[in-house]
């Protein structure tokens, strides 16, 4: 167990019991009150078992604070970025650690825009969480609505985006994993209304979660399971808060997290080309198949928010991030695998091929994940001064820890590595791509080599 909070762009998130205590949950609720100016704030939660008690306080911290609430239920955290669109609410918190193993719990933050607070907002709050908190007398104290209507709402942005009707006439088979997550009433409702036979696994909305909560192809091996007892056409995986995608084809095989991105810019890209924003850790896939459609690619530090802004102030056809995550500026500014199964969906009845044919037309590359887990004050930062030094003839990126791409010839030419501390977790995480395994692990285990000394 470790008894770190994560303070980050990426929310705030910690272990129930540990550091996500009652006091912890007043702080934020109290000084979300005042960034939002005592507005409407719009508050959902994955199922996590934690995340009824969490909404009751901090509901409470905010309507004594003067604030009304809208409580929107256990619901995926794009839902909730829809709903404050939708309402002009001022604000929107997720309680949802997404990814994080169950004892984890967070607060996601989202500002009036609908997409979370950026790098210099969330500083502003956290001075805020600091600092002493008036409440409200008796007779001024906000009001709470439950609203069971938000699920439809996300729903129809989708499919109007989409063309339902060359989906509904392919009658899809469908298995979806939901790890009992947010996302599963919402997804299978949405799969129904675009024709598709549903077959839900791990859709029980419980927040107990059966396999890890990372749609990795590891643990994806009862839903590659059941695609091919059913013989669906395809399977379906999220993540507890349903903003990321993963994909098991109709073999069985999952496709990596990396090709959900990379099948959405070739699809789309396809029809219209247009400017994409990816992290830096991303596939380079995507990068080949812009060039092949004639698009611009730029990349963001880590993080859904630094990848909303850039394609906010350049404009962008489409983002995301390798992580499964798919940002569509026609629906809204934030990562929604919602938004992911309908484009997909709508490539394959489009061009009238299996899910395993599409992968097969993407550019073919190997990545490479790993992670350090931090002690004391973590990575010396002179030791990635020291590799970037050592790199400086190859392409250098250091707005996000150091990422070096294998321009000039070199024995990982083709390939790339980024180095990072996670925004999310007490670990340092290696990621290496290159043109096959073999290369993408001989990257991942040079750096890996030279990093471990320094922790």
């Amino acid at each position: 167990m470790s008894s770190v909070l994560m303070k980050s762009v990426s929310g705030i998130r910690g272990i129930v019991g540990e550091t996500v205590t009652p006091d912890l949950i007043a702080r934020v609720g109290s000084a979300f009150a005042v960034y939002c100016g005592y507005g409407t704030v719009v508050i959902g939660r994955d199922s996590r078992p934690t995340g009824a008690a969490i909404e009751k306080g901090l509901e409470s911290a905010l309507l004594l604070s003067g604030c009304n609430v809208v409580n929107i239920g256990i619901v995926p955290t794009p839902t909730v970025q829809v709903m404050v669109e939708h309402l002009h609410a001022a604000g929107g918190i997720v309680i949802s650690a997404s990814h994080n193993p169950v004892e984890w719990n967070a607060f996601k933050l989202v500002g009036k825009s609908g997409s979370f607070l950026t790098a210099s907002e969330i500083e502003t709050f956290f001075a805020m969480m600091e600092s002493p908190f008036t409440y409200r007398h008796w007779d001024a104290v906000g009001s709470v609505v439950a609203d069971t209507g938000a699920n439809g709402i996300h729903i129809a942005k989708v499919l109007s985006v989409v063309d339902r009707e060359s989906i509904i006439k392919r009658n899809y088979n469908v298995v979806l994993d939901s790890v009992n997550g947010a996302g599963s009433d919402i997804t299978i409702t949405m799969l129904q209304k675009l024709g598709c036979d549903v077959v839900p696994l791990h859709c029980d909305m419980n927040g107990i979660f059966p396999r890890g909560a990372e749609p990795l192809p590891q643990n994806l091996a009862l839903l590659s399971k059941k695609v091919l007892e059913v013989k669906a056409d395809i399977g379906f995986a999220q993540d507890p808060d349903a903003d990321r995608l993963a994909i098991v084809d109709e073999k069985g095989r999952p496709i990596g997290e990396e090709n959900t991105i990379a099948l959405v810019v070739e699809h789309l890209l396809a029809r219209k080309p247009g400017r994409v924003v990816i992290n830096l850790s991303t596939t380079k896939a995507v990068d080949d198949i812009a060039t092949a459609h004639g698009s611009e690619v730029t990349r963001a530090m880590v993080g859904e928010i630094n990848v909303v802004e850039e394609m906010i102030s350049g404009g962008a056809r489409i983002g995301g991030e390798g992580n499964g995550g798919v940002i569509s500026p026609e629906v809204h500014l934030g990562r929604d695998s919602l938004v992911g199964i309908g484009y997909i969906l709508e490539m394959m009845a489009g061009r009238n091929r299996t899910i395993s044919e599409l992968v097969a037309g993407l550019p073919r590359y190997a990545m490479k994940k790993g992670s350090i887990k931090l002690a004391g004050a973590g990575i010396d930062p002179s030791i990635l001064k020291r590799i970037g030094k050592e790199f400086a003839d190859q392409k250098i990126s250091d707005i996000d820890g150091l990422r070096i791409e294998f321009v000039s010839p070199h024995e990982f030419a083709g390939g790339w590595v980024h180095l990072r501390p996670s925004n999310t977790e007490p670990i340092f995480r290696i990621i290496a791509e290159g043109k096959d395994e073999a290369r993408a692990e001989a990257i991942f285990r040079h750096f890996e080599n030279l990093l471990k000394p320094g922790v």
